[in-house]
């Protein structure tokens, strides 16, 4: 009985969904105009998760370019030991994928979840490359979206090199606020490089300012 309510209430939400976030996303580089972006949203499908569901999965490729309306993910992957360490957090508003996997054709090594239900729109790789060769506003879209994506990488990875755990943490706030709200504190941590009782410090200690 349960699952046939979550099925019947997919549906609702997919019938109810809109695509007008989607469309002022793809308009924010400023590539596109808006009936542009009316024509290729409409190349977009709609995508709903429960909580805890995948989006990808290990060993599998990325075939998905997953614009995200509602809800908040990650990503992740296992360390040798078989740890699970976050790798990013997606709020509404973003582009979830897996570059590599996506763009190389080959099997991903990170897992993306869905920490609350989800809700979005999806285009399949074939898809996506037939808009990148048919309407050049679109091709450079793109390519913004890599270069921004990129960029943000970087930054990522300097951070982790040359700041303090506890800058980290309050950066992290800055961008994604209701990242308390959605993801368990093991995974913020992880994402951090931190342990557990380490960011229950940062915490504290960044209450107190």
């Amino acid at each position: 009985m349960r699952g046939g309510l979550r099925l019947r209430d997919t549906k609702f939400r997919e019938k109810n969904m809109t695509k007008e976030k989607l469309q002022h996303f793809l308009q924010r580089t400023g590539f596109i105009t808006a009936a542009q972006a009316e024509e290729i949203a409409g190349q977009f499908r709609p995508r709903v998760l429960a909580r805890h569901g995948m989006l990808l999965e290990a060993g599998k490729v990325s075939d998905d370019y997953f614009f995200l309306d509602q809800g908040f993910m990650r990503a992740f992957a296992y360390d040798p030991q078989g740890n699970d360490t976050t790798t990013a957090f997606y709020a509404a508003g973003q582009l979830v994928f897996e570059v590599a996997s996506f763009f190389n054709r080959t099997p991903s090594r990170e897992y993306i979840q869905a920490l609350t239900d989800c809700q979005g729109w999806s285009i399949r790789y074939q898809e996506l490359n037939g808009l990148f060769h048919a309407r050049p506003e679109f091709r450079e879209f793109g390519r913004a979206m890599l270069v921004r994506g990129y960029a943000g990488l970087k930054d990522r990875m300097l951070a982790m090199i040359t700041e303090q755990a506890a800058v980290r943490y309050e950066a992290l706030l800055r961008a994604q606020p209701e990242i308390l709200q959605h993801a368990p504190l093991k995974n913020v941590a992880s994402y951090l490089g931190v342990t557990d009782s380490s960011l229950s410090r940062i915490r504290k200690g960044s209450s107190k300012k």
